[in-house]
């Protein structure tokens, strides 16, 4: 009997984590010091609208450095429920690792100083990349980027929610106001409106669809609400049957003040 689709990459794509960005850790690494290790905050990023703590992490075998978001630190939002970023920031992390996509740097809900919030990894970032230039090109890593926006409903991809990193990979974070059930695509990344889908790109929402109804639709019912989980499957299916790139709405700014 043949098995589920395959959900991941084709072989040979790099690694979702390189470890020249991730100060030395690998995915896997970085996941287990996100979860297990010792948090101190060393400073607090003080541009961010929510309270958004650096920190220092190790445990006995390994150390590295984080981005400590706490739930009880988030600005209230007209749109979204109160205290529900940090488990969007993770659903954004889920659906990235879930096909190896390695836009969103390794992720955890777990408890902190603070009490609950999101733990990240901190990327190193190339600060010779000029972020303008960045995104008006037409790097494919945007592309990717854009998809995975029109895909999670990303209200807010700013220029500096990119990261370009040393290895040359291009993350993305800040994704806590998504996978709204109304349309808020909100982007700095138009270049490929209306564009047809490439067969990767189609592909990968294949298996998305498939993921779904799976194991990452289990793991996401535990941080989306049914009618989030509902209207992402939605606009999965809707891209796949379009076969294209969305359109900026005329009912919803379709660039984030500021843009970077």
């Amino acid at each position: 009997m043949m098995g589920a689709p395959a959900v991941g990459p084709p072989p040979g794509r790099r690694p979702a984590l390189d470890p020249v960005d991730g100060g030395g850790l690998d995915a896997a690494a970085a996941l287990d010091l996100l979860r297990r290790g010792e948090l101190t905050i060393t400073a607090r990023l003080t541009d961010a609208s929510n309270a958004t703590l650096y920190c220092e992490i190790s445990t006995a075998r390994a150390a590295g450095r984080c981005v400590y978001k706490p739930v009880r630190g988030e600005r209230a939002l007209w749109d979204f429920p109160d205290g529900t970023l940090a488990a969007r920031e993770l659903a954004a992390y889920e659906v990235s690792a879930a096909l190896d996509l390695g836009i969103v740097p390794p992720t955890v809900l777990r408890d902190g100083p603070f009490g609950e919030g999101m733990v990240q990894l901190w990327i190193d970032t190339d600060i010779t990349v000029d972020l303008v230039a960045l995104t008006r090109s037409e790097d494919p890593q945007l592309r990717r980027i854009a998809l995975f926006d029109a895909v999670i409903n990303n209200a807010d991809r700013k220029g500096g929610h990119l990261l370009p990193a040393p290895s040359g990979r291009v993350h993305g974070i800040d994704h806590g106001v998504t996978f709204h059930c109304e349309g808020k695509l909100r982007t700095l990344l138009w270049t490929w409106r209306g564009h047809r889908l490439d067969a990767e790109e189609t592909a990968l929402l294949g298996c998305l669809r498939d993921a779904l109804a799976a194991e990452l639709g289990e793991r996401l019912g535990e941080l989306l609400t049914v009618s989030e989980l509902r209207a992402l499957a939605e606009r999965v299916d809707g891209l796949l049957d379009s076969g294209r790139f969305p359109l900026p709405s005329a009912d919803w700014p379709p660039i984030p003040w500021p843009p970077f």
